[in-house]
């Protein structure tokens, strides 16, 4: 069978909603030398054997929980739309930073990936380079992910490489083009429980509201798919056009944001206006953990140096520390959840930066002081029990000298995953095995995808749920703890601590 044939027989099967097992099974007749699965059903669990069976049942416990997703950048558009996806490209390589970050790293330049694009003029040519260049993710998690895509989404079984490129190009694209790969069916076929956004303040949250109108009812039930307000673009003045931004929300609001009163009032009715839609939770990304408790009178004056362009790099981050500061202060009044997002060094290629705009891959891990950092902020509210805020981290060295320990104390701090660089099978065990010791399980968050690949959500949830029941698994072969407490752990993990954390 020629590569043609095995295309449109592959089309053939796609268009007639035949399952994956039948598209293995042209697939394998198309290349009878090549293995059934792309992924191995033990993979991640320990070798040694014991333990390894102490994790394969405590998986069995919770692989089929629902998925939470109270942190991610999908977008709720495709879910007010319901349009198709388009082609594997535009899906699959352009929105996902780890993919072209890599690629460029190898010499592959963006505009050849036709990176922020609106329309690809040649997906197929952005496919093969990816296709040809498939090997350079060899023991990455975005490898895991994008092959659980492959395999149990699309029913791929040969590796993907320039020989294959074209056969998953058509394969993928005659899928997407099926009733059943439509935003609303895949959030159903994930099992999504909850699925938030993430949205600017100046966002009109149509979609959103769209969504809850359109007389969808996944499971019998209204979706969540809820945003989460992040205020950066309004509340850092180093945020390109931040003072056009205020001004907006001002208007947007009916507040006069041009004085400090003002502005702190149109920010608290923009939340509002959130929770309104289902909102929990706020997200701030700052580059440090610093935060700021000035007096009124001083905290006006510094608004309008900002706001006016005149504050210099020291005092624009006194001004997000004293932000940080006003946001904990908010969600202690409405509830909202305050989630922290420190130490990464934001388009640090300025070439990219102004070649291609944010979030084109060059962002950096920065070390991050929260103890100092976090001081001022937790004077007022750490001991505030209607107060929740997450930490995050890029700086791995703070698990056990600082974060565990601060975790462990305050009432009000919880412990996110492992974020971005560490969101991987080592980075969660390095975080398991840091941070347990002083803030127990109970202190963390469960797990959060983090992500704009919809079509990875099941994997990253797949591979942390692995690896969570891979520590667990350890501490019961070490008779640490009994095989039905880890159950009962296992399944907090994977659901109960993100309901919980996030007042889901």
């Amino acid at each position: 069978m020629d590569e043609s044939t095995t295309v449109a027989a592959i089309a053939a099967v796609y268009s007639c909603g035949q399952t994956s097992k039948t598209v293995a099974e042209v697939t394998k007749k198309a290349n009878p030398g090549g293995a059934m699965n792309l992924m191995h059903e033990d993979r991640l669990f320990p070798a040694v054997p014991e333990t390894r069976a102490i994790a394969k049942r405590l998986y069995a416990e919770i692989r089929e929980l629902p998925l939470i997703s109270p942190h991610g950048h999908t977008q709720a558009g495709w879910f007010a739309r319901n349009e198709p996806f388009p082609d594997p490209a535009k899906l699959l390589v352009q929105p996902d930073h780890y993919i072209f970050r890599m690629l460029y790293s190898q010499g592959i330049p963006l505009e050849d990936l036709e990176i922020g694009a609106e329309e690809l003029k040649d997906p197929r040519r952005v496919w093969r380079i990816f296709a040809e260049n498939y090997y350079l993710f060899r023991g990455t998690p975005t490898r895991m992910w994008l092959d659980y895509a492959f395999q149990e989404l699309f029913g791929l079984t040969d590796r993907l490489s320039g020989a294959t490129a074209d056969l998953y190009f058509d394969a993928i694209s005659a899928r997407l083009r099926t009733p059943e790969f439509r935003p609303r069916a895949l959030y159903e076929r994930f099992r999504l429980e909850v699925l938030a956004t993430t949205d600017s303040p100046l966002d009109s949250l149509s979609d959103h509201e769209a969504v809850r109108q359109s007389g969808w009812r996944p499971r019998g039930a209204a979706p969540r798919i809820l945003p989460t307000f992040r205020p950066d673009s309004v509340v850092d003045p180093d945020f390109a056009g931040f003072a056009e931004n205020v001004a907006k929300l001002g208007a947007m609001t009916g507040e006069n944001s041009g004085t400090w009163d003002g502005y702190l009032r149109a920010l608290a009715r923009t939340r509002e206006r959130f929770k309104a839609l289902g909102c929990t939770a706020t997200d701030h990304g700052h580059p440090t953990a610093q935060t700021a408790h000035l007096p009124h009178c001083e905290a006006a004056r510094l608004f309008d140096e900002v706001l006016a362009g005149r504050a210099g790099d020291a005092r624009n981050e006194l001004f997000r520390a004293q932000m940080l500061t006003e946001m904990a202060r908010m969600s202690v009044d409405d509830g909202l959840v305050m989630q922290l997002h420190p130490g990464s060094f934001r388009n640090h290629n300025r070439q990219l930066y102004e070649r291609f705009g944010r979030d084109v891959g060059a962002d950096i891990p920065m070390p991050t002081d929260y103890v100092t950092g976090l001081q001022p902020l937790l004077d007022l509210y750490g001991n505030e029990k209607n107060f929740t805020l997450i930490l995050f981290t890029l700086d791995e060295t703070t698990y056990s000298r600082e974060l565990a320990p601060l975790a462990g104390h305050y009432p009000c701090l919880r412990l996110g995953p492992p974020w971005w660089f560490h969101d991987s099978p080592e980075g969660m065990l390095r975080f398991r095995e840091q941070v347990t010791e002083t803030a127990g399980f109970y202190n963390t968050v469960g797990f959060n995808d983090d992500t704009r690949a919809f079509l990875s959500i099941p994997a990253r949830h797949d591979v942390a749920r692995r690896i969570d029941c891979v520590w667990l698994a350890r501490l019961v072969a070490e008779h640490r703890m009994d095989e039905d407490e880890a159950v009962e752990v296992a399944h907090d993990l994977a659901c109960n601590l993100v309901r919980r954390a996030y007042r889901l």
